[in-house]
């Protein structure tokens, strides 16, 4: 992998994360949806910021993906960016104070051996 396709796979994986904390955000906000609010809800994600910047950062995160995958096959960029679940992680840990028990920290280092694994090249 190239430095230049390596800082695409970077783009799109920290994009993604940062669509992914601005989603929360914005959730935070917006408040636990119901059967009887679920329409109005619906309509207020456009009025939330942080949705919509979430939205946009995903979409960053989309297009940075397709060019990466212009360059790279698939099998690596695939696998590769399952770092996402990894750094979400680390973002709910550290930012909105969410736990990280043994078994999830297990599974978290899977998924980067994971990755390691396919990247890897002789």
């Amino acid at each position: 992998m190239t430095l230049y396709e390596f800082s695409l796979l970077l783009i799109s994986i920290l994009t993604s994360v940062g669509g992914q904390f601005f989603l929360k955000a914005g959730a935070l906000k917006l408040g636990k949806v119901n059967i009887d609010n679920t329409m109005s809800h619906v309509l207020s994600i456009i009025t939330i910021p942080e949705l919509l910047f979430g939205l946009t950062f995903y979409a960053l995160g989309a297009v940075a993906y397709i060019l990466l995958l212009t360059r790279v096959n698939l099998s690596i960029a695939g696998p590769s960016v399952s770092l996402v679940y990894v750094f979400s992680v680390l973002l709910g840990y550290f930012l909105f104070k969410e736990s990280i028990t043994l078994t999830r920290l297990f599974g978290l280092s899977f998924i980067v051996c994971g990755v390691i694994l396919v990247v890897w090249q002789k």
